[in-house]
């Protein structure tokens, strides 16, 4: 998929329109902190800050939606309400915060296309993954929301969180990535110990791309809703797959029987369990925790200073990338900058502590290793080794 391609299709990686316009805003407490933190506004406490996050699942709904109309399977929808509320939470954890989170929702929905048994599923998904959570220990409260008949904004759904945490100073993780530290990379796909079924990896980055790259050109004259009628016909739907077509058995060592579709439609992996674990005992040892989401492998551009990260063992390309990079012809070097392809949190800490964060990822049944490191280096770079080539970013 070459640039222009991706352009035409209205979606970006890199959000750089995104982070000119907010360059000269404040950062907040610490400026390199993944979260943006703010003073304890509630009660004043100069030991205390307060984090709030706002984030969706993204075109992620587009898809479920196809795949709801292809089957009539309101579960789906579940998947949809983890994918909004990761996309919060994981990031609020890379700051340390894994507590006493509250909660709100917003959900703008075309009530032509979506009933109200869609929105039950939604509401029942997000009770279902928070009470998951709290057997982990993690204390999520929702306060409600708003939902939204949009029809004249919203073509099919859209579905959002907004967060908000209170804690101490002390215990928050400023990314202050040291030159010798190496990078821990937790897997992305695989079936953790508090998942149902195995995941794909996909998370909820790059889903325009998986979406209009592996699919069949019969979704589009089906479904015009599910994408904006405005794109040019050559980049809506251009792959040969069908959401129903099986996997051969093989492809995926130990899973028989998933589909196309439930493969792409994934819940995003949440690593809170993973992170409150490592946390208790490692907090203080912790350099940086980066949640591999917008912008994928080159996310941890945006938190050096005058450091390069080289990633030179990652885990393997799950099936899931594989299967996107073939259909769509998209260059190697871009598929990393789009997509987690393989593992979706980085964990930077030194060499000698490696080992303890590897060992309680994989008590939860989540692959972990060593996948680089950093060095010092005249501007802020990330350099990915791969048996494709190496990609210089």
């Amino acid at each position: 998929m070459s640039d222009y391609k991706y352009d035409l299709r209205g979606v970006s990686a890199t959000k750089d329109d995104v982070h000119k316009a907010i360059k000269h805003l404040d950062k907040g407490l610490y400026p390199n902190a993944f979260c943006k933190i703010l003073p304890d506004l509630v009660a004043g406490d100069a030991e205390y800050c307060n984090l709030m996050h706002a984030d969706t699942a993204g075109t992620k709904t587009s898809l479920a939606y196809l795949y709801w109309k292809e089957t009539g399977d309101d579960s789906v929808w579940s998947g949809i309400a983890q994918d909004a509320l990761v996309m919060n939470l994981d990031d609020m954890a890379c700051v340390g915060c894994t507590e006493n989170i509250v909660l709100s929702s917003t959900i703008g929905r075309n009530r032509v296309k979506i009933p109200g048994s869609v929105i039950a599923e939604l509401i029942n998904g997000a009770n279902d993954f928070l009470e998951m959570l709290a057997t982990h220990g993690i204390s999520v409260q929702l306060a409600g929301g708003e939902t939204a008949d949009v029809g004249d904004v919203v073509r099919t759904l859209d579905v959002g969180y907004t967060t908000f945490a209170r804690m101490k100073r002390e215990e928050v993780i400023d990314n202050e990535i040291q030159a010798g530290d190496v990078v821990v990379g937790l897997s992305s796909y695989g079936q953790a110990t508090y998942e149902d079924t195995y995941n794909g990896g996909m998370g909820s980055n790059g889903l325009t791309s998986a979406r209009h790259d592996v699919l069949d050109k019969s979704y589009a004259d089906k479904y015009p809703e599910s994408f904006d009628p405005n794109l040019p016909k050559e980049v809506v739907y251009v792959g040969s797959k069908k959401l129903s077509e099986v996997i051969p058995d093989g492809e995926i060592p130990g899973v028989s029987g998933l589909t196309v579709g439930k493969l792409i439609l994934s819940p995003t992996r949440t690593y809170m369990p993973v992170l409150k674990a490592i946390l208790a005992t490692h907090r203080k040892k912790i350099h940086g925790i980066i949640h591999c989401s917008g912008g994928a492998q080159t996310k941890v551009q945006k938190f050096l200073k005058n450091k390069r990260v080289v990633k030179n063992n990652l885990l393997p390309i799950p099936y899931l990338f594989n299967l996107i990079q073939s259909e769509s012809g998209t260059e190697w070097k871009e598929m990393y900058q789009v997509f987690n392809m393989g593992h979706r949190l980085e964990i930077y800490l030194k060499k000698e502590d490696a080992d303890a964060i590897i060992e309680y990822s994989k008590s939860f049944g989540i692959d972990a290793q060593v996948v680089g490191y950093v060095e010092e280096w005249k501007g802020e770079a990330v350099r990915i080794e791969t048996e494709h080539g190496n990609f210089d970013y």
